[in-house]
């Protein structure tokens, strides 16, 4: 569940690595007579997974309801098994404390053999017919940055012609597909046949995708390892974007070391300009799910209610520095 082209230098970031800084890059919200940003349109949203909670679909309802989240991750094969009956009720339980659907997973096996590509994408019909009964606009997966044997032109063919399939599957059933680069630089040391890495070459992808309802996932640590900057976030649209990861980064350690699976929660450490992230993506009024990814393992030790109000907490901090609500 829970990806080359030139780039902004990341020396930059070098001395974004200590706690004094933590201060400057997430700062407290405006005092009162300031004037506020305009109000929020992102919903912050509870994806159990993603910080190591285990929680079937009613229980991630309710935990959000407690809690305060805005939005729950749609877990597909649920909604798709309940009779019109059950679905009606659950969506009137979410109306009823306000909150929506967040993006699903796309379930595609584009990565291996056309044979399971194929398997899969026969199923997809199905499963995208019963996130679109249930209201289900947005499903998202992430891009590897390498390849064991596809060469860079290669990889992109086949990206391209599989997922151009799939996305074809949820345009027919009203979704858009949003894919994530992975910026790490650590997870393609060594490695052969780099990929897909940055904004900008997803943006090709997407082009060469063609349908129409393709767009990105955006992860405030994969834009800040990609080095890329405020500016690359303001070409954007709220169209483009389909859902949005927030973490942030450990203290110390240099960007070119920093490991995909050790993050933080966001404004934890500063080390990421959360508040530079979010800020943009404020003034292309995204609309749509925001939600926490930290791979921290102090947060899945955590029981779910202390992992639950950790994480709400953080994105509420994270979201007061754009906004007043």
């Amino acid at each position: 569940m829970n990806t080359s082209s030139s780039r902004t230098s990341r020396r930059q970031f070098a001395a974004l690595t200590t706690a004094a800084m933590a201060a400057t890059l997430c700062p407290l919200p405006a005092l009162p007579g300031e004037t506020p940003v305009r109000k929020r349109l992102m919903r912050l949203t509870l994806s159990p997974g993603a910080i190591g909670v285990k929680a079937n679909p009613r229980e991630t309802l309710a935990l959000a309801h407690q809690y305060g989240f805005e939005a729950i991750e749609p877990n597909a094969n649920f909604l798709t098994d309940l009779s019109d009956a059950d679905l009606a009720a659950f969506r009137a339980e979410m109306q009823a404390r306000n909150i929506v659907f967040g993006s699903a997973g796309l379930a595609v096996n584009f990565r291996q053999d056309d044979a399971k590509f194929r398997t899969s994408l026969e199923a997809l019909p199905k499963i995208a017919a019963g996130l679109q009964r249930a209201g289900v606009t947005r499903v998202g997966t992430w891009i590897s940055p390498t390849h064991a044997e596809l060469a860079y032109a290669d990889n992109l063919r086949q990206h391209a012609t599989r997922l151009r399939e799939a996305a074809k599957v949820l345009r027919d059933h009203g979704q858009r597909l949003g894919l994530e680069y992975v910026g790490t630089p650590s997870i393609r040391q060594n490695r052969p046949n780099p990929f897909i890495y940055s904004l900008r070459q997803m943006q090709e992808l997407i082009a060469e995708i063609g349908t129409g309802n393709v767009g990105v996932v955006l992860d405030s640590w994969h834009w800040w390892t990609a080095g890329e900057t405020e500016a690359d976030l303001l070409k954007l649209t709220n169209a483009d974007v389909v859902s949005v990861d927030l973490n942030d980064a450990p203290a110390g350690i240099p960007l070119p070391e920093q490991q995909d699976g050790k993050r933080e929660l966001p404004c934890a450490t500063g080390v990421i300009p959360v508040k530079t992230f979010l800020g943009a993506l404020q003034r292309i009024s995204y609309d749509g799910p925001v939600r926490a990814e930290p791979f921290n393992k102090p947060l899945n030790a955590m029981d779910k209610d202390a992992a639950c109000a950790a994480t709400i907490a953080a994105l509420k901090k994270a979201a007061a520095l754009i906004t007043d609500n």
